[in-house]
C-alpha cells in the first residue's frame, strides 16, 4: 500500500496547503480518505479525480467533507469532456442524514452506507471501522491489503477501544490536534502524548501524526510523542509519501 497525504491540517487549511486528505493507492485502485478543504487542488499533483475508484469519509465536518462538491463539479465537468467513467462510489456513515444526502450527485456520485460493524471490502482493501469520541459521529477505520495495516483514527479524544482495533498496523495515521498537557478530551481531540501512548499500546510500525493545530512549535508534538512511543514518529506534510 502506498499512502500519500494530500492534506494534514485540522479545521481549516494553511495557506497554499489543504485540510484532511489521504491517497491510499494498492494495485492500481485510488483511495481517497476524507476530502476536506483544499484537496481536490492537491490531489490533481498525483491522480486526476477522474482516476478516484472509490472515496471514504469519517464524518462529515467541513475540514473533512468541504470539497466533495468541488469533487462532484470536477466529475461533471470532466463528464461534459467526454472523461468521466463511472459513478464514483463514496463510503460513509448516515448517522448524519443530511449529510449523508449530499454525497449522491446525479449519476455521478453515489452514497454507500457503512455502520461500526461494517467490513467493507473496497477494491484491494478491507475496512473495518471503529466510533471514535467527537462531538459529531466519526469514524476511526483499519485499512488491510496483503497482509499490511492502516489504522486512521480520524478525529476523536482517546479512547481505550482503539488499542485492540489498531493493534499492530504497519502505520497509525493519527490526529493531533493538542499539545501534551492540554484538556482536549472535551473538544473531541487527542494530544501528541495521547497519539504517542496509542502508538505504544497498539505496537504501531510507524506514527503519522496529522490533523495538526495552527499555533505552537509543531516539532513539539513529535518530541512530545517520542517520550511514550519508542517507534519512529514524523508529522504528517503535504505530498508525503509512506509505502507500507
Amino acid at each position: 500500500m502506498k499512502l500519500t497525504v494530500i492534506g494534514q491540517w485540522g479545521g481549516y487549511p494553511k495557506a497554499g496547503e489543504a485540510s484532511t486528505g489521504y491517497l491510499l493507492q494498492h494495485n492500481d485502485y485510488n483511495l481517497l480518505i476524507d476530502c476536506g478543504s483544499g484537496v481536490l487542488s492537491h490531489l490533481q499533483h498525483h491522480v486526476e479525480a477522474t482516476d478516484l475508484d472509490a472515496v471514504l469519509l469519517s464524518h462529515y465536518h467541513p475540514d473533512h467533507v468541504a470539497d466533495i462538491g468541488v469533487l462532484q463539479h470536477a466529475l461533471l465537468i470532466q463528464y461534459f469532456l467526454g472523461k468521466n467513467k463511472g459513478t464514483l462510489p463514496v463510503y460513509t456513515h448516515r448517522e448524519d442524514q443530511r449529510g449523508f444526502e449530499t454525497i449522491t450527485y446525479k449519476d455521478l456520485m453515489k452514497a454507500h452506507e457503512y455502520k461500526e460493524d461494517s467490513s467493507l471490502s473496497i477494491g484491494p482493501f478491507t475496512v473495518t471501522f471503529v466510533k471514535t469520541m467527537h462531538p459529531v459521529p466519526c469514524y476511526g477505520m483499519r485499512i488491510q491489503a496483503d497482509g499490511k495495516a492502516l489504522f486512521y483514527t480520524a478525529d476523536s479524544a482517546y479512547r481505550e477501544e482503539f488499542v485492540s482495533f489498531g493493534q499492530d498496523a504497519d502505520v497509525l495515521l493519527c490526529e493531533c490536534n493538542f499539545y501534551g498537557g492540554m484538556n482536549s478530551s472535551n473538544a473531541g481531540h487527542m494530544t501528541s502524548l495521547d497519539a504517542g501512548k496509542l502508538a505504544h499500546k497498539t505496537n504501531a510500525g510507524k506514527l503519522i501524526l496529522t490533523h495538526l493545530p495552527h499555533f505552537g512549535d509543531l516539532s513539539k508534538l513529535v518530541t512530545e510523542a517520542k517520550s511514550v512511543y519508542n517507534g519512529e514518529a514524523v508529522l504528517a506534510e503535504k505530498d508525503m509519501v509512506v509505502e507500507m
